[in-house]
């Protein structure tokens, strides 16, 4: 069992060529395995495996193609790493389905089962967790206008009936992630993460997915490959709010954000009082 009584850091690898950040983003399976070795060695708990960007206007691609980048980059990591939890980031049951036989334990879908009528029913049948995000629209629509009379109100609404959905289709173990960035301006993305403690009505896990993303790019007015120092600030308020787990690109400087938010925790508090 994945133990989230406290914050845990989730890893990501890109198996693609075009994700809007470039760290951990390879094509070979060696590279991948030495990044994923740097990544547990940091202290990751997960690690989320793509194949397929899902940044604005990111190429489709085949799910041929998705899981010639991706299995044997899974199998590879189970081989090496037999302990680690593996996530596979997509939205096609058939990739989902490779991939659990390839030793992935977690299904991340960003489209929360919308693009993959099978995706609910064949996560079901695998009896693994799975991660439902929102998104409003899909990657080559999402961030053209997106608009909302009340963010919170509806992103925590859709959630709560994507939850129900999974429940009915028989998945047990759902974890919810808000999607910041998909489908959000930069208004949109810090409405969220200021009221994300109101999600923990849904009594269920919160992903936060911030590491490097454009809402810390525009505020700050600096690249991805700037935005480090941005990310671990609001990791910070991510974990304050009630983030379970944060899905990142650095994951030594996550872990430590974690470290220092357990010192703030009043179960960590009382401990050390006794």
């Amino acid at each position: 069992m994945l133990d989230l009584s406290t914050p845990v850091v989730m890893g990501i690898l890109n198996a693609t060529p075009d994700s809007f950040y470039n760290k951990g983003r390879e094509s070979s399976t060696d590279a991948l395995l030495k990044i994923a070795e740097k990544m547990i060695s940091e202290g990751a708990a997960i690690l989320d495996i793509g194949g397929a960007s899902t940044r604005p206007n990111a190429v489709t691609i085949s799910v041929d193609e998705e899981l010639k980048r991706v299995i044997p980059v899974i199998a590879a990591i189970r081989q090496r790493f037999p302990d680690v939890w593996l996530s596979a980031d997509t939205f096609h049951s058939k990739v989902a389905k490779e991939a659990y036989n390839a030793g992935v334990c977690i299904i991340n879908d960003v489209s929360s089962g919308r693009f993959d009528n099978d995706m609910l029913s064949t996560v079901a049948t695998l009896k693994v967790p799975y991660i439902a995000m929102h998104m409003q629209g899909d990657p080559q629509t999402m961030q053209k206008n997106p608009q909302y009379e009340d963010v919170v109100t509806e992103v925590r609404n859709t959630l709560m009936n994507t939850c129900k959905q999974c429940a009915e289709a028989g998945i047990t173990d759902i974890i919810i992630d808000p999607g910041f960035g998909f489908g959000k301006t930069v208004e949109h993305n810090f409405g969220l993460l200021n009221n994300l403690g109101t999600f923990r009505i849904l009594s269920r896990p919160i992903l936060a997915g911030l590491s490097r993303k454009s809402m810390i790019c525009k505020a700050l007015d600096v690249k991805p490959e700037e935005a480090l120092n941005g990310s671990t600030a609001l990791h910070m308020i991510a974990l304050q709010q009630g983030a379970h787990i944060l899905r990142v690109h650095d994951v030594k400087e996550a872990v430590e954000v974690v470290k220092l938010y357990s010192h703030l925790s009043p179960a960590f508090s009382k401990g050390e009082e006794e």
